[in-house]
């Protein structure tokens, strides 16, 4: 748990002042997915809830993976009313890179113009934005900075095998942004707490084989679709389900309170069956539960920023309310955070 030990208080608080969000122009529906492979809409909503994706082009520098993330942070950047040389720091969940080297932080602090900024990527696949909030806390609520950008962006349709029906009518690309900033320690509107886990045992759950230094893709590799994305998906729903129960409640009671005293939850999307299966658990109404799925697909470190950022634009999540992200992904990776907006 990222909070600080008992009798320990820091001398300041982080809120999140301005959301942002960004997609591909590009909407690939299951009745385009049926033309590739042996699938049909209904197939897919029934196993998925999904009913299209946003796909970046290949090769259009204005959906790259730092393209979106800067769309996305400019967004956030204007609704907080703060320019780009604001920023101290720029933290990007990313596990589909523009580059290796330089990172996707880099790309964006220059598109942005934010010199002052250091700027670091976070792999931590679909937990990453979660992940990426509790740093931004930490540095925030030590004083240590004032502004912190945090982005979560994904173009997984670069990482996707597209032959592979089991998987690829799961994923789409996007980004979400929040600007976190620095507040009185007191203040009613902050994030509460964040909650973390890894269990690098199950890595084979979702995985990538080839792509690293451990192994180079070879045309062999690259033919055989081992440097694209590789998962188990009946094992993880099982654990998915687990988890996101676990640490949802986690983090509520953390904060002494219960499910019932949630104004939203807002979960990562990669299934709707798992979504209502969480909140069966927690015997929280769907009615409570911010889901775009359907028109959005898995985006991975994106899913729970795009969301609370429509949320927030649409009018859904009002100022006070407390609203939870609860997040599982590769690695694995666990994590929660709960907010007052």
């Amino acid at each position: 748990m990222m909070t600080p030990p008992s009798g320990i208080s820091l001398p300041f608080a982080a809120r999140i002042t301005g959301t942002g969000a960004a997609h591909p122009e590009g909407v690939l529906t299951n009745d385009d997915l049926s033309q590739r492979i042996e699938t049909n809409d209904e197939w897919i909503r029934e196993r998925t809830g999904i009913r299209e994706r946003r796909i970046s082009k290949p090769g259009l520098e204005s959906e790259y993976n730092s393209s979106l993330g800067t769309r996305a942070a400019l967004k956030a950047l204007e609704m907080a009313g703060k320019n780009p040389e604001d920023i101290d720091a720029i933290l990007v969940a990313t596990c589909t890179p523009d580059t290796l080297i330089p990172s996707t932080a880099c790309w964006i602090q220059q598109k942005l113009g934010a010199h002052r900024a250091w700027a670091m990527d976070i792999n931590a696949a679909c937990s990453g934005f979660v992940y990426a909030v509790s740093v931004a806390n930490q540095y925030i609520s030590t004083g240590l900075y004032k502004t912190v950008l945090v982005i979560g962006s994904e173009t997984l349709s670069s990482f996707t095998n597209w032959n592979d029906r089991g998987s690829c009518i799961l994923f789409g690309d996007g980004a979400g942004a929040a600007v976190i900033e620095q507040v009185p320690s007191n203040s009613p509107r902050r994030i509460l707490s964040t909650h973390m886990k890894s269990d690098g045992r199950l890595w084979d759950l979702f995985h990538i084989v080839s792509g690293g230094s451990r192994q180079e893709t070879t045309p062999e590799m690259h033919l055989s679709a081992l440097d694209k994305m590789q998962m188990k998906g009946p094992e993880i729903f099982k654990v998915a389900v687990k988890t996101l129960a676990e640490f949802a409640v986690e983090a509520l009671q953390a904060n002494g309170l219960s499910a019932g005293q949630l104004d939203w939850a807002i979960p990562h999307q990669a299934n709707l069956r798992i979504i209502e299966a969480v909140a069966r658990r927690l015997d929280l109404p769907m009615e409570k539960v911010i889901v775009n799925i359907e028109r959005y697909g898995n985006t991975s470190s994106a899913t729970v920023p795009t969301a609370f950022d429509e949320a927030v634009r649409d009018g859904r999540i009002r100022e006070g309310q407390t609203v939870l992200f609860d997040v599982f992904g590769a690695g694995l990776t666990y994590g929660s955070a709960l907010i007052r907006w």
